[in-house]
């Protein structure tokens, strides 16, 4: 198993922090934090020492904005770290494609429209549902704009997000 994973990282595109910032649209002192923190550590290469460079993939790309999007609808960075463990436990792979219902500060994952018209029903008050399917889209346009060579047709550019959202 440890090879198949060794080639499936060798054949992954990387993003340096500098890039993953800006593509993420955070600082890279957040992302610096973040990662010295537990919160996303980088798959690819993770800084190992002075001089030594971190190498983000796609999949963190998505984490990273999955995140960012948690912390801009007003959850705290604690909170976020919760929410972003169970995501990973419940969904695994699907993290993008999770819809969270934000009731003030209180995120809950919707599973299904009934479960929102439940929500509705015990008089939770206004929600704000923050779609996380659109996290792809947002970033596959970040990296276009800071890598023109890179545009080619999503599936062709990162497979194993493809397969792992296209259910």
């Amino acid at each position: 198993m440890g090879d198949t994973s060794n080639t499936d990282q060798a054949n992954q595109v990387g993003y340096s922090g500098k890039s993953t910032a800006e593509i993420v649209g955070i600082t890279y002192r957040q992302l610096d934090y973040w990662a010295r923190t537990d919160l996303i550590r980088p798959s690819l290469a993770d800084a190992s020492g002075s001089g030594s460079r971190r190498q983000y993939s796609y999949r963190n790309l998505l984490e990273l904005k999955v995140v960012k999007n948690l912390l801009d609808s007003g959850i705290r960075l604690e909170q976020v770290r919760e929410v972003f463990a169970y995501l990973q436990d419940e969904l695994g792979e699907d993290i993008a494609t999770a819809n969270l219902v934000v009731n003030g500060s209180q995120p809950m994952l919707v599973r299904s429209g009934e479960e929102v018209i439940d929500l509705l029903q015990n008089g939770q008050g206004v929600l704000n549902i923050l779609p996380l399917s659109g996290v792809i889209d947002e970033l596959d346009e970040a990296i276009v704009e800071l890598f023109p060579a890179r545009r080619t047709e999503p599936s062709a550019r990162h497979p194993e997000v493809s397969a792992a959202v296209s259910h």
